[in-house]
């Protein structure tokens, strides 16, 4: 009954009613296939499975960060896993100025060279080399590839073009060397006082080299206390100036009275530190540091301030100066001098020889040591350079030791050691040493040189100097500059001193009645001209080039010009008339 159902002859034609959604059973079956296991059932379960394999592989995920995030919290005895980060490619730190200006900084480039043993066609190697480097040849290339070695340097700081020229032609056993190029933006700006490094990038001068250690172990920019902006206005007044006097040398130094901050330092001529070529050597030297001279007049403020600070000498006393004055078998005498007797002021208004003697002669040579020693005019001073000038010092004191180096001769210092000197005579009286890096400990403990009331005394007598004495060129209205000239003439060879060929000194202070900034200009045989009249003393160059310098950079200092200065002196001594 039941088999014409399941016939297969029957179901080959045609379904009865409902046959059509019946499951071959006998098929499913002899798959191996039970009923639950159809496509949709299979797909189900596989989602299911691969959703639990996430869902265990997410919570294993949780489980160990959570474990990471939170075990040195419950857990204070784990150690922790130390970040390693890239390093810098860059080893020596770069220097900046006061506003963090950059003067010098170091740039990735690279080193060309070879393994000798690896090369395989010395001969053509060189000769495509010798297209990329005409200027090294044939020959030495040639005789680099052939060295016996495994290591030789072709060239060194590779421009990016020569980088890919080289590159390009793929020759075995020529390689490059990653390295950094130590680079000066400002040029010749701060040449003596930063100095240069080598190609190996290693400091040989100036800054460089006295603080390798500190560029080369922190990546940290060494800021300076020098003003780019300042250092540029100065140098191009100085330059200007020295052209003009056709003097053979000139320096400039800017210094902060209060703390002997350095903010500019020029000395001329310079160099430009990025070329590696040869350099002169009077370009090298750093007159401003290391060239001790005899500064002429200017010592007279130290013999000042030593006689009013020994208490021996007042500020009313007088002394002859109608004659020459002689001291064992020396004649002094004084340059123009007014043949009569003069007040302690007028001594130095009038830069009598004769005077500064007799008051020095007066207080001893032995207080004259040791005020002398006190300013450290007696060893080479602290700061940050290599090129350091020792102070020429007598290997005997006698009276005539005293009374030639009251007026200026006789010993020998750099114009760092004078206007770091005069800066400690007129701040107050305390000594600082001087620093070219921002924020040294060194200089911010000075200690007392002279009493308050002489160095207010001596503020004074600065100013009168200017206003009324050979320091008149620079007078400059509004900012009340003190300050002192000096002319010294120079040794020869033979040990003679030469007439016509000076060293020119200007050492201010502005304002001074309230200094803030010290200034030396000093020049190096500078020339007469038409408009000195014939002169060659500072007044006629060093002072004058001092007034343009102050000029310019006091608005740069953000110094306010008071151009009421002398009203208000004026109308205090009116007033002091009418009390009395």
């Amino acid at each position: 009954m039941f088999g014409k159902y399941f016939s297969k002859k029957q179901n080959a034609g045609f379904y009865l009613p409902g046959e059509e959604i019946k499951i071959d059973k006998s098929r499913s079956f002899s798959s191996g296939l039970s009923y639950n296991n159809d496509p949709l059932s299979v797909c189900r379960k596989r989602m299911f499975f691969a959703i639990t394999c996430f869902f265990a592989i997410y919570l294993s995920i949780g489980i160990k960060l959570f474990n990471a995030c939170l075990a040195s919290y419950f857990n204070k005895d784990i150690p922790q896993r130390k970040i390693s980060q890239r390093q810098n490619p860059i080893k020596r730190a770069d220097i900046v100025d006061r506003n963090g200006t950059i003067i010098a900084t170091s740039l990735p480039t690279v080193h060309l060279y070879a393994k000798p043993n690896k090369i395989i066609d010395a001969e053509s190697a060189a000769r495509s080399l010798a297209t990329v480097f005409p200027k090294l040849g044939y020959n030495r290339i040639l005789s680099i590839l052939t060295e016996k070695s495994t290591f030789e340097y072709i060239q060194k700081n590779l421009s990016p073009n020569k980088q890919y020229q080289v590159n390009n032609l793929g020759i075995p056993g020529i390689y490059f060397e990653d390295v950094e190029k130590r680079v000066y933006p400002q040029k010749n700006l701060f040449a003596h006082l930063i100095g240069k490094a080598d190609i190996d990038n290693n400091g040989i001068s100036g800054i460089e080299m006295a603080m390798n250690e500190r560029l080369t172990s922190s990546d940290i920019s060494l800021q300076l206390t020098v003003d780019v902006g300042i250092q540029d206005t100065i140098r191009m007044i100085l330059k200007q100036e020295m052209e003009k006097f056709q003097a053979i040398g000139a320096t400039a130094i800017l210094m902060d009275v209060n703390t002997s901050e350095i903010i500019s330092l020029v000395s001329l001529p310079d160099f430009d530190p990025n070329d590696n070529g040869r350099i002169e050597e009077r370009a090298r030297f750093n007159m401003a540091t290391k060239g001790v001279y005899e500064p002429g007049s200017v010592l007279k403020i130290f013999n000042t301030a030593m006689s009013l600070e020994s208490g021996k000498v007042k500020v009313a006393d007088s002394f002859d100066a109608t004659e020459p004055f002689k001291v064992n078998r020396r004649l002094i005498k004084d340059y123009r001098g007014e043949n009569r007797w003069l007040s302690v002021p007028e001594i130095l208004i009038y830069s009598s020889n004769i005077g500064s003697a007799k008051m020095a002669l007066k207080v001893g040579s032995s207080e004259q040591r040791n005020f002398l020693e006190k300013i450290k005019f007696f060893e080479s001073l602290d700061v940050e350079l290599v090129e350091k000038g020792k102070p020429l010092v007598p290997s005997r004191w006698s009276d005539v030791t005293t009374a030639t180096i009251a007026y200026g001769y006789g010993l020998a210092v750099s114009p760092l050691h004078v206007v770091n000197a005069y800066s400690a005579v007129i701040n107050g009286g305390i000594y600082h040493n001087p620093t070219l890096i921002k924020g040294s400990s060194k200089n911010k403990n000075g200690y007392r040189i002279i009493s308050h009331n002489t160095s207010k005394a001596m503020r004074k007598l600065m100013r009168l100097v200017v206003t009324e004495g050979s320091g008149k060129k620079a007078n400059v209205a509004g900012y009340e500059v003190g300050g002192k000239t000096g002319t010294a003439e120079k040794l020869s060879t033979g040990g003679s001193y030469v007439n016509r060929k000076v060293r020119t000194t200007f050492v201010s202070a502005f304002p001074i009645s309230d200094p803030k900034y010290a200034l030396i200009v000093m020049m190096d045989e500078p020339k007469a001209t038409k408009e000195t009249f014939g002169y060659v003393t500072s007044g006629w160059n060093s002072v004058p080039t001092a007034s343009k310098i102050i000029s310019a950079i006091a608005p740069q200092l953000n110094l306010k010009a008071n151009f009421d200065l002398d009203e208000m002196r004026q109308q205090k001594i009116i007033e002091a008339s009418y009390q009395r």
